[in-house]
């Protein structure tokens, strides 16, 4: 199955992000799934390079990390990211700054489309 998660929300303060990463991440390690993940609005801070949080909390960066290692790929929306101040260099390894025209390519090649 081919799985498109569009993430809307900062990586910490509500769960949103926290829950859709655990779905993608736990989709993205079966065999025969395919994930894809966008980063919109506040969502793009999730793929900020050396997040740190207190300890045993979780961290999106690693999350994020976690679906690219096992074959997930992940873009980010470069408005988004320039009306946050985010540079090329800010990202974390693994991950794309990308475009609305890949976000409908992505969305055409999935099977099911999951917006949190």
């Amino acid at each position: 199955m081919k799985t498109l998660f569009i993430l809307n929300d900062a990586p910490y303060g509500s769960e949103r992000t926290y829950n859709g990463l655990r779905m993608a991440g736990h989709l993205s390690k079966q065999e025969g799934n395919a994930v894809k993940v966008f980063l919109i609005g506040d969502g793009v801070s999730s793929a900020h390079r050396n997040q740190k949080v207190p300890q045993g909390f979780y961290n999106i960066e690693v999350m994020l990390g976690s679906v690219t290692r096992h074959g997930g790929v992940v873009g980010i929306c470069g408005t988004c990211m320039d009306a946050r101040g985010m540079g090329d260099g800010d990202i974390a390894e693994g991950m794309h700054r990308s475009t609305l025209t890949e976000l409908g390519e992505w969305t055409t090649w999935a099977d099911k489309v999951l917006v949190f």
